[in-house]
């Protein structure tokens, strides 16, 4: 029991908020909530997302063999700092180079997905009925523990101990969007849903934008190389933690100090559509439901390209596009900001358009699809012709990944539009189904991508076109923006008395 539920048993008139005397700050907590679940993205995907600039360090540097295929040059001052960084990564644990191939480091990269599947589902169960504070805490937590451990690890277990390590680290992420999502459809009115939403979906790119800008610094400058990526990474997560305990509840009720107010505000907006029991989940109607469906092919298709980014880009900076290991930071850092700068910006068009009722959700989440999925990929394609113009490639992601941030109020925020009630379970369902993606993607660039050669990556882009665009179009054809009627926790006992009202009225048209 925490040091605040023991005060609260032996004196029993702290329970009651409204008897506090002391001053209070006017501060609404639901935004207060919606910073710290910012941040526990921000550091997830900072965990996650570091061992992709990393790894251009700890592995030795592919043989180049171009062939007919095109190539492009480094300028002189990215090879002297390449050459310069590379002098100074020679000691410490696990601070020399691995002789890991690409389809070793295909297996590397991927294999964070592999547990992060699987915890998916119990998270989102556990979230649904236990409330999702410390499903997402705990989660964290042991995430950061395990990046911390990462050096060490490698240095004995080389690429089989890290595979083993990033499977442990998946497992424990695998509980944050469910159990976000849960805290979500509790804290969030639905007229404040797109943008509240999306501004804590977008620490996950914030921090990417961190790990990449940060971790790029360090292997530049940094005496002992990249294992100091990882304990910085763990050790803010940790900090994170120790905040989250204190300040954060499961519900605007159990929070012992937030305004009336307050708590009557988003009462009122949520309606009925929230239920305070511990509901049965109706698997066959959810399972059921081509809404639900849609959404997991849409997000198949975001998770392929936000993934493919987010995971191989840095290599493709470097690889192809022959960037430094400190600019590759720094672009790929520019790249994810301006996708933050255009979910942010959509998900005030996309409230402020629900709310004045200039259109319907399913309206928006839909046309916010088409920027999201087909718009993108296009650019993406763009930016494989566009060859070794560095400017114009950079200029082509950066455009790509701006509109891409349109998914934030679309498809992401879809699943907590069609229930509320099982927002964890839908989020398990959806971003975990979706979530395979990760495993395939960083594999499949592996195999089809072996020489890292400009010819392999437009391939590799094209199948990410595909993926796209038929997954838009299936979301266009069948998805919805409206509360299920299965989100209901009494609808099977109002349809049993629909049905039997209208057999009584049958009857009586008999007679």
């Amino acid at each position: 029991m925490s040091f605040l539920g023991a005060c609260c048993k032996h004196h029993p008139g702290i329970l009651n908020h409204k008897k506090l005397d002391f001053p209070r700050v006017n501060l609404q907590q639901r935004w207060i909530f919606a910073v710290m679940c910012f941040f526990a993205l921000f550091n997830a995907y900072a965990m996650r997302a570091c061992l992709s600039i990393a790894i251009t360090k700890m592995a030795k540097p592919v043989a180049e063999d171009f062939g007919n295929d095109e190539s492009c040059l480094a300028d002189d001052f990215a090879l002297g700092v390449a050459n310069a960084t590379n002098a100074t990564i020679d000691g410490g644990v696990g601070g020399q180079d691995y002789d890991w191939d690409e389809y070793t480091q295909g297996l590397i990269l991927s294999s964070f997905f592999w547990g992060y599947i699987f915890t998916h589902l119990p998270g989102g169960l556990i979230a649904d009925r236990y409330g999702g504070k410390h499903t997402l805490g705990i989660g964290i937590l042991l995430t950061a523990l395990f990046t911390i451990a990462t050096p060490l690890t490698v240095y004995y277990g080389d690429w089989l101990g890290l595979i083993i390590l990033r499977v442990l680290m998946g497992l424990g992420e695998g509980t944050t969007y469910p159990a976000i999502n849960v805290l979500l459809a509790k804290w969030a009115p639905p007229e404040e849903r797109s943008r509240i939403a999306s501004f804590v979906y977008a620490g996950a790119l914030i921090g990417t934008i961190y790990a990449t800008t940060v971790s790029g610094v360090i292997l530049q400058y940094a005496v002992n190389g990249w294992p100091i990526v990882f304990y910085v990474m763990g050790a803010t997560s940790i900090a994170w933690y120790v905040i989250w305990c204190f300040v954060c509840y499961n519900s605007p009720t159990e929070h012992p100090f937030i305004s009336d107010i307050e708590v009557n505000f988003i009462k009122e907006r949520m309606g009925d559509s929230v239920s305070e029991k511990n509901l049965r989940v109706p698997w066959r109607h959810i399972l059921g439901s081509g809404p639900l469906w849609a959404v997991i092919v849409g997000l198949v298709g975001y998770n392929w390209s936000i993934l493919t980014i987010i995971t191989d880009l840095p290599k493709y900076m470097s690889s192809v596009m022959k960037f430094s290991v400190q600019y590759n930071g720094y672009l790929t850092s520019l790249i994810y900001l301006c996708m933050w700068l255009g979910g942010m910006v959509s998900s005030w068009i996309a409230d402020y358009l629900i709310g004045r009722k200039i259109m319907g959700t399913t309206q928006v989440r839909k046309y916010g699809s088409v920027l999201a999925l087909t718009g993108s990929s296009c650019l993406i394609i763009a930016a494989s012709y566009a060859g070794c113009d560095k400017t114009l490639v950079v200029t082509m992601f950066v455009l790509a990944m701006t509109i891409m941030g349109s998914a934030f109020p679309t498809v992401m925020v879809n699943a907590l539009d069609l229930s509320p009630n099982y927002a964890g379970t839908l989020m398990a369902l959806t971003n975990g189904l979706s979530a395979l993606t990760g495993i395939a993607g960083p594999y499949i660039i592996g195999v089809l991508a072996p020489h890292q050669t400009l010819g392999e990556w437009r391939f590799v882009f094209w199948i990410l076109f595909g993926v796209s665009v038929v997954s838009n179009v299936i979301f266009l054809a069948f998805g919805d923006g409206e509360v299920q009627y299965w989100n209901d926790p009494d609808f099977k006992v109002k349809n049993a008395e629909a049905k039997s009202n209208d057999r009584r009225t049958e009857e009586k048209v008999r007679v």
